[in-house]
């Protein structure tokens, strides 16, 4: 036998759990289930050809699980993003969802390339072909997925925990398909987030016992969002990428500088408990850049002080939709003046 059903002491729900099919579809060789009778009309050929008929789709990468079912790893995968329970019998399978190691069932896997091989290099293709599809989708701007909960800036680590399902899945499918990225934005009450947000790349995932994991990203680009929808749960949207203006480069340096050393002496000024809290998420103040114009962001010292500064997220997301150095400078410039006299006072 090439599958089972899982053994019950109630033969009332093990016919549930049974597929009964009309005599059309059934074809020769199939026992089905018909007022409690069973009929079976013997035939030895044409075996795998049923077996193949009694699933709506071919397994691809069987996983077993260690209660003794087997699913497509990527069906299992997603069940377990709702519950950490075998989807048949119920049983925990927490420490199998904590290691992640997803072993392919050999017996089962060469069966299907070697008795149902047409089948299986057509679900091949598909595969291939999604995963090519989202990676060329996502390289183009389009239907990139967003991440709704904080703000986030370019060069700034952004470490999360993500526990919802829906979210579990987006990561997910970022790593499975290489993009390794997303877009962050905070959230929005009418539109569900909001216009400005920033691209986040995935450095390494730490997966829980009970489905969580612990994701550490850095900041990368900063867009715009042009439109959004939904996918499976998760919101996504089409955006376009900003980019800083060229401006006179000696006026901006001087302004730079100014700003830079003021916000050193800020930083250096703190209580040791704020500064320790920090340096422990978001490391070191950066060192002063030679070139502040040198990529499309700026200098990163602007962002490593927007993450930390005590400012409300909608007056953050305003200075990072700026698309001129000079502003982003004069409205920290203002932000340090104003906490500065406001602990002198």
């Amino acid at each position: 036998r090439v599958s089972s059903a899982p053994q019950l002491g109630d033969p009332e729900k093990g016919v549930l759990l049974k597929r009964k099919l009309p005599v059309s579809e059934a074809g020769p060789g199939v026992a089905y289930s018909h007022s409690s009778k069973y009929k079976k009309q013997r035939g030895g050929a044409g075996n795998l050809k049923i077996f193949s008929c009694l699933f709506s789709r071919l397994f691809y990468q069987p996983v077993t699980t260690p209660c003794g079912h087997t699913f497509c790893k990527n069906c299992l995968e997603r069940c377990l993003d709702q519950n950490p329970q075998c989807p048949l019998c119920k049983e925990s399978l927490k420490e199998y969802l904590a290691f992640r190691k997803y072993t392919i069932t050999q017996v089962l896997d060469k069966i299907i390339k070697q008795y149902l091989s047409k089948e299986h290099s057509e679900r091949l293709k598909l595969v291939s072909f999604v995963a090519h599809l989202i990676r060329f989708i996502i390289f183009l701007t389009k239907n990139v997925p967003i991440f709704v909960c904080t703000m986030a800036y370019p060069i700034v680590p952004c470490p999360l925990h993500v526990f919802e399902p829906r979210y579990c899945l987006m990561i997910r499918r970022c790593m499975e398909t290489g993009t390794r990225q997303f877009g962050m934005c905070i959230s929005e009450t009418q539109k569900g987030f909001v216009d400005y947000g920033c691209m986040l790349q995935i450095r390494s995932v730490h997966f829980l016992p009970d489905g969580r994991s612990v994701v550490d990203t850095i900041g990368g680009k900063r867009f715009r969002v042009l439109s959004c929808g939904m996918r499976d749960g998760y919101c996504i949207a089409n955006i376009e990428y900003l980019e800083d203006m060229k401006e006179d480069l000696e006026k901006l340096q001087v302004l730079h500088d100014q700003v830079y050393d003021q916000a050193r002496k800020w930083f250096q000024n703190l209580e040791n408990r704020f500064r320790n809290q920090i340096l422990q998420h978001f490391g070191p103040m950066p060192m002063r850049e030679a070139d502040i114009q040198a990529t499309p962001n700026g200098p990163t010292c602007c962002w490593w002080l927007l993450a930390v500064l005590p400012v409300d997220p909608h007056y953050q997301l305003s200075i990072l939709s700026m698309t001129t150095l000079k502003e982003r400078l004069v409205k920290i410039q203002h932000i340090l003046t104003y906490l500065q006299n406001l602990s002198s006072n």
